[in-house]
């Protein structure tokens, strides 16, 4: 599907995806990116400007969404401030003529799985922001519909909140065996909720993978610094050959070998003015404190800022113009202002073309085995 707005400004361009049944889908990318767009035309909130929608096989484009057999929960609630927690929940029932037997029953139903039985009297003013959320899910889950989607639903909710409704919402998915398309810009509720993720930017799908293969494997510089938090480091490098002909990434005092498997890949840069962007995740750079290596092989920097988040350390360093982030176990005994080498394994970089910002070794890593590249050293 593509959606173009009068004007010609394009929102979503080429989006094409197929979604399994009981599948938990997350569309995640920055603000304008066009999820929230995608999700409204699969509503029928939003008409398509070209190609077409199926749930299962009917094609929905020109089905309102009362016919759709979905079920939208929004940020912002969207609850009637005149009506009780029940009748809230039970709305939609009453506007397709179930009875009330049925109504009150499947009412009941949804407040014991969401927890909220003892709210069902109140009304949306006397509750708290996780409990109108829950509420919404409530009218959500009565439906019982085909699709259930989401559109940034934590948003409005404290951190705490954020992270006892992401879980319940995941719970939920496994306990109703539901399909569920999920926009969020919150990369952490995106990892830990979807079984797939699809990546956005600018209104083009950048990548679409589980959670783990983005993180380990980006097809992009954009889809890796998105991705991880602290984000990862990205470092101007050169190649070269050694006297043995083999490829090396040289940055500041570091020599760092690549497999002979990746010549093919990148070795026509070798030699050239063409920029390579090394990618390192914090958790990769590897710290020795001044006195425990000899090694002339690792850079030197000097330590900016320390956060110390329980059980790691996170040390943002300067190195001559740039600033390296890493990740450490424990809380560590380094502070502000402090000499530390440092080094990067090997085994876990990323090589993006400066240019286009396409990541040179995610073929590689895509055709070896547990998604790991060959050893490097």
């Amino acid at each position: 599907v593509g959606k173009t707005y009068s004007g010609g400004v394009r929102a979503v361009k080429d989006f094409s995806l197929e979604i399994e049944d009981r599948e938990f889908i997350v569309l995640v990318g920055p603000s304008g990116c066009g999820k929230s767009t995608t999700l409204r035309m699969i509503a029928g909130l939003e008409e398509i400007t070209e190609g077409k929608i199926k749930i299962g096989d009917r094609v929905v484009n020109d089905l309102d969404p009362k016919d759709r057999d979905i079920a939208m929960v929004f940020q912002n609630y969207a609850l009637y401030p005149h009506m009780t927690v029940e009748e809230n929940i039970g709305f939609g029932l009453k506007l397709r003529g179930v009875k009330k037997a049925e109504r009150e029953e499947k009412v009941k139903n949804a407040a014991r799985i969401l927890g909220i039985s003892d709210l069902l009297g109140r009304r949306p003013r006397a509750l708290s922001g996780g409990q109108r959320q829950r509420v919404a899910l409530g009218r959500a889950i009565v439906r019982n519909p085909n699709v259930f989607l989401m559109d940034e639903p934590l948003s409005n909710l404290d951190a705490k909140l954020r992270v006892q409704t992401r879980a319940e919402i995941s719970l939920l998915h496994k306990q109703l065996g539901a399909t569920v398309i999920y926009v969020t810009h919150d990369q952490t509720e995106a990892m830990t909720m979807g079984d797939r993720l699809v990546i956005m930017d600018d209104g083009l799908i950048q990548q679409v993978d589980t959670p783990r293969n983005i993180y380990e494997n980006p097809v992009n510089q954009f889809v890796a610094g998105f991705i991880g938090m602290p984000q990862m480091n990205f470092i101007s490098v050169k190649t070269e050959e050694d006297v043995d002909g083999n490829l090396i990434l040289n940055w500041k005092n570091q020599r760092i070998p690549l497999h002979p498997a990746l010549k093919e890949h990148i070795g026509r840069y070798t030699g050239t003015d063409e920029e390579l962007i090394l990618g390192v995740r914090p958790e990769e750079i590897l710290i020795f404190e001044p006195g425990k290596t000899e090694s002339q092989t690792v850079a030197e920097g000097k330590i900016e800022i320390v956060e110390i988040m329980g059980s790691e350390s996170i040390y943002y360093i300067s190195a001559d113009s740039e600033r390296i982030t890493a990740r450490v176990q424990g809380a560590g005994d380094l502070k502000n202002g402090d000499k530390v080498f440092f080094t990067v394994n090997p085994k876990r970089i990323h090589l993006f073309e400066g240019k286009t910002g396409k990541n040179l070794l995610y073929t590689a890593r895509s055709e070896s085995e547990n998604n790991d590249l060959p050893d490097l050293q």
